[in-house]
């Protein structure tokens, strides 16, 4: 396979502990993903917009620092990068303040032409933004029927629940057109008052043929064809969870474009990185796990 594309919001995360500031990272769920990958000698790009600011130098620099091309990162002039703030608990879970507009959000680019060699990762917000829908969903199609394999993380976040009624649409083409769905028990909550995994696979059953299903540190369900496998989570002591769900991903992908098959195996090398940057301040695995892939 040739890259990774990313597509999604990218922001300058400031994680505090203790009401004080501890690290400040660019970050965004798809980003910390690509960043992950392109650290572990992965070809990837980026599809992202930024401002014009000091912040969004910060970004494209770390991008490129870090293996990934910044030639679709959509440079909005006159305007400032998003900003989230993310507030550490007793246990290193993650609580969100967001400052963004998404109702700013620009995507004014040339996109990469995908083919059936890529893997396109995409979600969040930025995945079903109406504003910008038009152009993400193009994209997304283009890419769908050019045969590259998709992986859709659902990410959804209680502030846009009142938008539902214009956006679920959008997270319903997502779902069919990836090859892979990875959401959460608490995206699922959210999107569809659901608590139960199976009553969740039942509901996106017709969207999606597999569905990974993660519920922090209780068990893994892969849903696929109808049958249901669970795995188990290793108990570690976290340091920060930021990065959690999105270096699962991006260790999933990693399996699948080393050409690992199996469904255990995947899900295996997605916790490895996944605890990796739970071990850590940051949003990207460690250079000792980067030595250890490498």
């Amino acid at each position: 396979m040739q890259r990774v594309i990313g597509i999604g919001e990218t922001v300058l995360d400031i994680l505090f502990k203790n009401d004080q500031p501890q690290k400040a990272v660019p970050g965004g769920s798809t980003f910390n993903s690509i960043v992950s990958l392109g650290r572990a000698g992965v070809p990837c790009a980026m599809i992202t917009q930024t401002g014009s600011d000091h912040i969004g130098d910060i970004i494209c620099d770390f991008l490129r620092k870090n293996g990934v091309s910044d030639e679709f990162v959509c440079r909005k002039p006159k305007t400032k990068s998003h900003i989230t703030l993310a507030f550490l608990n007793e246990h290193n879970d993650a609580q969100y303040e967001f400052y963004k507009d998404h109702k700013r959000d620009l995507l004014d680019i040339q996109l990469p032409q995908v083919t059936a060699e890529d893997i396109v990762l995409f979600g969040s917000f930025f995945a079903i933004n109406p504003v910008i829908r038009p152009v993400v969903g193009a994209f997304l199609r283009q890419a769908h029927e050019a045969g590259a394999w998709l992986y859709y993380d659902v990410n959804f976040r209680k502030n846009h629940i009142a938008e539902l009624p214009t956006i679920l649409p959008n997270i319903e083409e997502n779902m069919r057109l990836a090859s892979v769905v990875r959401g959460s028990m608490e995206d699922f909550d959210y999107l569809f008052g659901l608590q139960d995994p199976d009553a969740i696979y039942e509901r996106v059953r017709t969207l999606c043929s597999t569905l990974i299903l993660t519920d922090g540190a209780r068990s893994i369900r892969v849903y696929e064809r109808d049958k249901v496998t669970k795995y188990d989570v290793q108990r570690i002591e976290t340091v920060s969870t930021v990065g959690a769900g999105d270096n699962f991903n991006a260790g999933y992908i990693y399996a699948k474009r080393q050409g690992i098959d199996d469904q255990s195996a995947r899900i295996a090398m997605a916790q490895r990185w996944s605890q990796d940057v739970c071990q850590q301040i940051g949003n990207n695995i460690s250079d000792e796990l980067v030595a250890q892939l490498k």
